[in-house]
């Protein structure tokens, strides 16, 4: 089945369409700017033909029309003709605790996402307008939402309950919902693969480090706790979140600052994590730059973010009961030697031994030999995900429409 993934942000729309039978994508681009005179399409074939477009591109119903627009050029395009998109699959962050699987889009549907925008009210709108335009551009190809959430939904709930007023959660849903969760339901799945293991038979901790960072203690195949919580700023620190603090440090800000609860949340989200530490840059290598021409904040911000991923590989190793692999994706994850060595350093006592050569090499396994616990670097690939699980429900529709 030939599908077209999307991810809508506020003012952005990434996009691949993937040919889920040989998993393989055809063409991926990303509208950049929109609501801009500027805005940019870069669009790149599978062949690696690549172009660049700009032009006023207004919301993302003309986003998306310039998309099907190049997908359907003679000299750049995949397809002929737009009803060789057979579906679409939209990456949706929030989907509270209605949603535990991704589902076919409905009018239901669709209300319910709306009912979650106070969850999720960054990222819910600008995925709600991706499908919204698919409706109106496309109103005879089914639609599908896959979410962030769903593969954290089975955590029970000592993992996903806080230590406030039971009442709180019960009228407003606060709760735990961790995200990410298609990146570490992917790369949990390769890393069995290359292990030759059951992933029911296997403890393991995936780390997604990328400007958003999260980890996930996965005790046969199921998401136990997570560190993102009700939003994405809970656990590690990221690019520009801070993670973990103390509730009453940002009420203590606030007064002394005088900020309004808009710039206490812009001030967590925006300015905090590694830009604030470092005052460099969010960028990881960049961060690393810094650090070896002896810029000391830098260094802290580097030793503070590897340090909190090293808290939880042992707090997760304790909640699921011991640790058969740990596993690098993400940006971060994936590309910084540098940051997988810190991590895994002063851990031999878990069973974990880095082989240096491999880790400098950037090869999927990169724990040695004898190494108990084996440490994986796995590319993630949550586009694939969202296809597959779209291609799945939509053969599911035809099949029960038959019947």
């Amino acid at each position: 089945m030939k599908i077209l993934v999307l991810n809508c942000g506020s003012s952005s729309i990434k996009y691949q369409f993937i040919d889920t039978e040989k998993q393989q994508a055809l063409a991926k681009g990303i509208v950049e700017r929109i609501g801009m005179s500027s805005a940019v399409l870069s669009h790149k074939r599978y062949d690696g033909d690549e172009i660049k477009i700009v032009g006023e591109i207004l919301d993302h119903t003309i986003g998306i029309e310039y998309v099907l627009g190049v997908m359907l050029s003679k000299n750049h395009g995949v397809i002929e003709d737009r009803s060789a998109i057979e579906a679409v699959g939209h990456r949706v962050v929030h989907g509270g605790e209605t949603f535990t699987d991704s589902v076919l889009i409905t009018d239901d549907v669709i209300e319910v996402l709306q009912d979650n925008i106070e969850l999720a009210p960054l990222h819910n709108p600008p995925n709600i307008k991706g499908i919204m335009a698919v409706k109106r551009i496309m109103p005879d190809t089914p639609q599908c939402g896959v979410f962030d959430t769903a593969f954290h939904t089975k955590m029970p709930p000592e993992a996903y309950l806080y230590g406030i007023p039971f009442e709180l959660y019960k009228k407003y849903k606060i709760r735990r919902y961790g995200f990410h969760g298609t990146s570490h339901y992917f790369v949990s799945k390769r890393a069995a693969q290359v292990l030759g293991k059951d992933l029911k038979d296997l403890k393991m901790i995936t780390a997604h480090l990328g400007n958003g960072c999260s980890m996930a203690a996965i005790n046969g195949g199921v998401s136990v706790d997570t560190t993102m919580g009700f939003t994405p700023l809970e656990g590690l620190l990221m690019g520009t979140r801070s993670g973990d603090l103390d509730p009453s440090l940002i009420l203590y800000i606030m007064g002394k600052e005088g900020l309004s609860l808009s710039e206490a949340g812009t001030l967590l989200n925006k300015h905090s994590g590694l830009i604030g530490l470092s005052g460099e840059s969010s960028d990881m290598r960049e961060i690393q730059k810094a650090m070896s021409e002896g810029n000391k904040r830098a260094k802290y911000a580097f030793d503070i973010f590897c340090y909190r991923i090293k808290k939880y590989i042992g707090a997760y190793t304790a909640a699921i009961g011991g640790l058969d692999a740990l596993v690098f994706t993400g940006g971060i994850g994936e590309n910084s030697s540098m940051v997988r060595e810190s991590v895994c350093e002063g851990l031999e006592f878990l069973g974990i031994s880095l082989d240096s050569n491999k880790n400098v090499n950037h090869e999927e396994m990169i724990s040695t030999d004898k190494s108990k616990v084996k440490v994986l670097k796995v590319s993630t690939n949550e586009e694939l995900v969202i296809a597959l699980d779209t291609e799945r429900i939509v053969s599911e529709m035809k099949l029960h429409a038959v019947k």
